[in-house]
């Protein structure tokens, strides 16, 4: 069983964890109240009516598994003023910690997030709180200018989705979990990407990690979107041309985005990523061939890339039907 996680601020257990959050914090700045009722309107609001308090914004619950009630919370506060959502409350109580409650409701509050469209999000945390700013350090959060001038509170941002080029051993590391599990999703989808179905996550794998053996030989770039638990959501490779007379020339390959992280733009931040890459190091053209009539087409032909022609009966599908292929080509600089 896993920790259940669940919108609801209406749920009867939220103004006990949210009291219990606001207490322990007042006790903390030096200024302890015994109950909910002694604390600062702006805070006692909160406890004694969640649903008002947070009516725009997104109320996450965490229950562990085998309990019956949530223990952890977290609030994800809707975007104002064109700046980035911020995450408040987050708080697990104390007998349900060491169970991953913070780390769940932080990713599903950071998913949300960029389902949203959000490029960052952001948070601030009192610097004495060593525990929760390690959790946040190990979620991507740096520390930046800051938006709150109080002592002591540290301001920090994470950019959703970040798009990374990952070292050999990077792709090494990821090549058994998020990479082989974006292949598979591929496969499973439908998309012509040199396998057939059922594809192993075994062989999956293995594919990827003869990858990370090309990017140590300097032969292939990695580029992946990361998501708010640092796996990959998508993925996208740059092959360098092997002959003398190529060198020139590279080729996009295995462009992924997983069926669940659709709509984001992440498909065309990952090409973006390559293509700004391939030009800074000297490529002046980029081949790339996709299905034809693909979804992947409107993405290429959107992002400048010319047809050059089809190829009928290029490549099998996953099902092992025989496809049309369509070459393209983009010139840079």
């Amino acid at each position: 069983m896993k920790t259940r996680i669940e919108e609801n601020p209406s749920h009867p257990r939220l103004a006990d964890l949210l009291g219990a959050y606001h207490l322990v914090n007042q006790a903390e700045k030096g200024t302890a109240v015994g109950t909910v009722a002694e604390l600062p309107a702006v805070y006692r609001v909160e406890a004694e009516d969640p649903a008002a308090a947070f009516a725009a914004d997104t109320v996450l619950l965490a229950t562990p598994a085998g309990a019956d009630a949530p223990a952890g919370c977290v609030v994800l506060k809707a975007p104002r003023d064109g700046r980035a959502p911020e995450i408040k409350r987050l708080w697990v109580a104390p007998e349900a910690r060491r169970k991953g409650l913070a780390r769940a409701l932080m990713a599903e509050a950071l998913r949300r997030a960029a389902a949203s469209g959000a490029p960052a999000v952001r948070l601030t945390v009192w610097s004495w709180r060593d525990e929760p700013l390690a959790l946040y350090q190990s979620l991507g959060f740096a520390t930046v200018a800051p938006w709150d001038d109080r002592p002591d509170l540290l301001c920090l941002e994470r950019p959703l989705d970040a798009v990374e080029r990952l070292s050999p051993a990077a792709v090494r590391a990821h090549a058994a979990d998020g990479l082989a599990t974006l292949l598979v999703d591929a496969v499973d989808g439908g998309a012509s990407v040199g396998f057939t179905a059922p594809l192993d996550p075994a062989e999956a794998a293995a594919w990827w990690s003869r990858v990370a053996e090309e990017a140590a030989e300097g032969v292939r770039d990695v580029w992946a979107a990361l998501g708010p638990d640092g796996l990959p959501l998508g993925v996208v490779t740059l092959v360098r041309a092997g002959t003398a007379n190529g060198r020139h020339r590279g080729e996009i390959a295995r462009l992924l985005v997983h069926r669940s992280a659709r709509g984001r733009g992440l498909g065309r931040r990952l090409l973006a990523a390559a293509e700004a890459h391939a030009a800074a190091s000297g490529l002046t053209l980029l081949v790339l061939d996709t299905q034809t009539d693909s979804p992947a087409e409107r993405l290429y032909r959107g992002a400048g890339w010319t047809a050059a022609g089809t190829i009928p009966d290029f490549a099998a599908d996953p099902s092992g039907t025989l496809r049309p292929t369509t070459l393209y080509y983009k010139r840079l600089g």
